[in-house]
């Protein structure tokens, strides 16, 4: 393996560390212990769950292409996912609000257990029906268990500033730590201890299994709306009012759908983009190194929001005008560095260089995750929080399913310049989220100069 991705891999590891080891008491918050169980606790079950989803990843592809699957018959397994994740997933989200996020939480595991158990049949309808459960599960990982940390965090009593402290740990963990953890173990799994391309599903069954026996053990039930004359119709109706008449909830989820849709279609494009002549890269590696640089990017995160100043509406207006220009390195290599016709070999200049660039990207997704969800935290209703989370699915996916289905119909450099284009936007709207929070803030200041005494005329 080339010198370059272990000096990226190195210098990323020892700035994390750095910044962790660094933090100093303006950068921690006092909590209490009863806090530090609560959130120790979760942490635990989404590191679980994640391990689950993160073993897999890996191995979906390759694990069809072994039962002699083509590209395209491949590509419609994918669709199927998201699509079934568009399709269901706002029904799975209502449901949690109505029926419990504990519940939906326990639905989650089962959902992909059995997923997961469908891998070792080799009939396409039988494949095609564990991508359906997978895209439902999806849903649910990504709504439930945050709902149910949020309604439980308030529940009890706990400061809403303490809601930050558990938001960047989880993505520290759960996208940082526990998926380089897990590419690692899946590689033990397949290429040194030879068990196959299933292996690595039945060790997320067995991660989902101990997760879900927590949950049963230790968690509480809580809910959106459990009205039991609300159908589901009218959840669908009242979130969709919820978006369409406060601002900054729609606002929030166009943010969220053009930032995750660039980086789900990042995560088509890095391969070719750092090995367009057929050159070979490690892939694992650079997975970890990516891994490294969210975690980064969520320790970074955590010291922002320890502060009363910048606010996260502040500071992500940078963030996305960084990672939009991370993505633009590819179109910016092709036109300015000469590029290399020798097929196969190492990676080239202008892959080292994306490479950089990507893993720039990865930071910002790392401070993204925890920041979008404490803007979730303050500004989506309790009542209908998983409904409107996955309502915020609904464009992405489909955004996901055209991408996947036009993949080889664009250059590459078109689909970078696209997610630069998308990521542009959401700084701007950004802004305009920036502003609209900030104008309370400044009407009460108003109001309060209206009602000093001091600025009133004296009655002689």
């Amino acid at each position: 393996m080339e010198v370059f991705y272990f000096m990226v891999f190195g210098a990323l590891a020892a700035v994390v560390a750095a910044v962790e080891l660094s933090k100093s008491n303006k950068d921690r918050i006092n909590t209490t212990s009863a806090f530090n169980s609560f959130k120790n606790n979760y942490l635990l079950v989404y590191s679980l769950m994640m391990a689950g989803d993160w073993l897999q990843g890996p191995y979906v592809y390759y694990l069809y292409s072994t039962y002699g699957y083509g590209k395209g018959d491949i590509g419609q397994l994918f669709i199927a996912g998201f699509g079934s994740s568009m399709l269901f997933g706002t029904i799975v989200g209502s449901l949690a609000d109505k029926q419990g996020r504990k519940r939906a939480s326990v639905t989650y595991c089962i959902t992909y257990i059995l997923s997961c158990i469908t891998k070792h049949s080799p009939h396409y309808k039988v494949l095609m029906l564990g991508r359906i459960l997978g895209g439902i599960a999806t849903s649910l990982l990504f709504s439930a268990f945050e709902s149910w940390l949020v309604a439980e965090h308030n529940k009890r009593g706990f400061e809403q500033q303490w809601l930050s402290i558990t938001f960047s740990k989880a993505i520290f963990l759960g996208n940082g730590l526990v998926a380089i953890i897990s590419g690692l173990f899946g590689n033990l799994l397949v290429d040194t201890l030879s068990l196959g391309p299933v292996a690595p599903f039945d060790a997320a069954s067995c991660f989902l299994a101990i997760g879900m026996a927590i949950i049963i053990s230790s968690w509480t039930e809580n809910y959106g709306d459990p009205s039991e004359n609300k159908d589901l119709l009218t959840q669908f109706k009242g979130a969709a009012t919820a978006i369409a008449s406060d601002e900054k909830i729609a606002l929030l989820g166009a943010i969220q759908s053009l930032f995750e849709g660039s980086m789900y279609t990042f995560v088509f494009l890095w391969t070719p983009a750092l090995s367009p002549n057929g050159e070979e890269i490690p892939h694992g590696f650079i997975f970890a190194t990516f891994m490294l640089a969210s975690m980064l990017g969520s320790s970074l995160a955590s010291r922002l929001m320890a502060r009363a100043s910048p606010r996260v509406e502040s500071y992500m207006q940078i963030v996305f005008v960084i990672s939009a220009a991370a993505l633009l390195l590819p179109i910016l290599t092709t036109m300015f560095v000469t590029p290399s016709k020798v097929k196969g070999g190492g990676i080239s200049f202008s892959g080292c260089l994306q490479l950089l660039g990507f893993c720039t990207f990865e930071a910002c997704v790392g401070i993204f995750w925890p920041s979008i969800m404490k803007m979730r935290s303050q500004y989506i209703p309790e009542e209908a929080r998983s409904t409107i989370m996955n309502f915020f699915r609904i464009p992405l996916n489909i955004f996901v399913c055209v991408v996947l289905y036009n993949v080889d119909a664009f250059p590459i450099t078109v689909m970078f310049g696209m997610c630069s284009i998308f990521l542009f936007v959401a700084s701007l709207l950004q802004r305009r989220l920036l502003v609209i929070a900030e104008k309370p803030k400044t009407e009460d200041r108003d109001l309060v100069k209206e009602r000093d005494p001091e600025n009133e005329p004296l009655n002689i």
